[in-house]
């Protein structure tokens, strides 16, 4: 199983207990947001496309209390000791770097929108795992922001969290993503996955009620290197805008799947073809697998979510070998259907099993990389959880 105590509460005492040790005090408060999983619809959202993520049980906690006017102390469990910053290295991108940049860029992002923001202490525990896709990012990112927001008293309301705290990502931490991430970790509710619209935000809470149709999600962590992950990503966001002008469209969003085989008839090469369709048929694998949701038809999901799978691996090129052993394997096994998730070259895999099946699909998971000679995935059974809230 992946190494985590899936209890919010133990998250929060470790959060308020190290709070205690850096700060000598109690929090005025703790905030939790969790990490999320996509169901499908990967590499769409920066094409303007359709989402539907939803929330894990994996929670990162951030205990907080009023500090000094504009500087800010934060502390986290993964790290040697507390970094401190002001105003003049939060309103300057690239002045705070690795773990603490995403706090830093939420001061940034705030302050940049106009709002006085409070100095703080904070200490941040979590159990979401990172580098695994999961977007543990995006959920330090939610849970100070609703800290800071709560703290100063700001008037942000939560539909207009995911861009604010996307801006933190891209402008400050220099991180290329889409607004899928923050809409998730700040958006989704629990038994619901969220149905993004990306160009226009808008929200559609879906039923996804696994526990009552007797099923579950199966997350596997491919503990496969990120084999140039950051630099793959972009390049693949590239190609798209490029196809995208190529054809006289604001983004791929906007071609239909009627109208594919005339746009890939205009792109001269065979490379951007298959990126450009790829984009096009998972918007419509997304509306797909919403209209079967809505119906109350989970199962049925199961083979649009291997299609997604395969054409990931084959139009858009971004799975690797342990990724794809994990989704063969989990089929094998009896899995509905399964797919890679995140941005990947990495990360981790879905697989839409029975809930009394999980643990053998996981130990045939296991079986198979075994046999290739792959570090030991982790295994996670995970239904759908709550957004980012105030605990205390």
């Amino acid at each position: 199983m992946i190494e985590s105590d899936t209890s919010v509460g133990a998250v929060a005492e470790r959060a308020t207990a190290g709070f205690r040790q850096v700060y000598g005090a109690e929090p005025a408060g703790r905030w939790a947001a969790p990490g999320r999983v996509n169901l499908i619809g990967e590499h769409t959202d920066y094409n303007d496309g359709f989402v539907l993520p939803f929330a894990l049980p994996l929670r990162t906690v951030v205990a907080a209390a009023p500090g000094d006017d504009e500087r800010w102390t934060v502390w986290s469990e993964l790290s040697d000791g507390p970094v401190d910053f002001g105003a003049a290295e939060a309103d300057s991108p690239g002045r705070v770097t690795g773990w603490a940049a995403y706090v830093a860029g939420v001061v940034w992002a705030l302050r940049a929108a106009g709002h006085r923001v409070p100095g703080a202490r904070l200490a941040i525990a979590s159990d979401v795992p990172v580098g695994s896709g999961l977007s543990s990012s995006a959920a330090i990112e939610a849970a100070v922001l609703a800290a800071l927001v709560d703290l100063g008293g700001l008037d942000l309301p939560a539909d207009q969290r995911p861009r604010l705290a996307q801006r933190a990502e891209n402008d400050y931490v220099g991180a290329p993503t889409g607004i899928m991430d923050q809409s998730a970790v700040i958006r989704c509710r629990q038994g619901h996955a969220l149905f993004l619209d990306c160009r226009s935000e808008s929200v559609e809470h879906i039923p996804f009620d696994l526990d009552a149709a007797g099923l579950a999600v199966l997350v596997v962590d491919s503990r496969a290197p990120h084999r140039h992950a950051d630099g793959e990503y972009a390049s693949r966001r590239k190609s798209c805008e490029r196809a995208a002008a190529q054809l006289g469209v604001p983004a791929l969003r906007d071609v239909s799947p009627d109208d594919l085989a005339a746009a890939l008839y205009r792109i001269d090469d065979d490379e951007t073809r298959r990126r450009v369709r790829h984009v096009v048929t998972e918007d419509q694998r997304v509306l797909d697998t919403v209209k079967l949701l809505r119906a109350g038809r989970i199962r049925d999901i199961g083979p649009l979510l291997t299609a997604s799978h395969a054409s990931m691996r084959d139009d858009f090129e971004i799975t690797v070998p342990e990724i794809d052993t994990a989704v063969d394997a989990a089929l094998a096994a009896g899995a509905y259907g399964a797919r890679m998730t995140g941005g990947g070259f990495g990360g981790c895999v879905l697989a839409l099993v029975d809930a009394d099946r999980a643990d053998a699909v996981a130990r045939a998971v296991a079986e198979a990389y075994a046999e290739r000679g792959f570090t030991a995935p982790g295994t996670l059974t995970v239904l759908p959880a709550p957004g980012a809230r105030r605990l205390t």
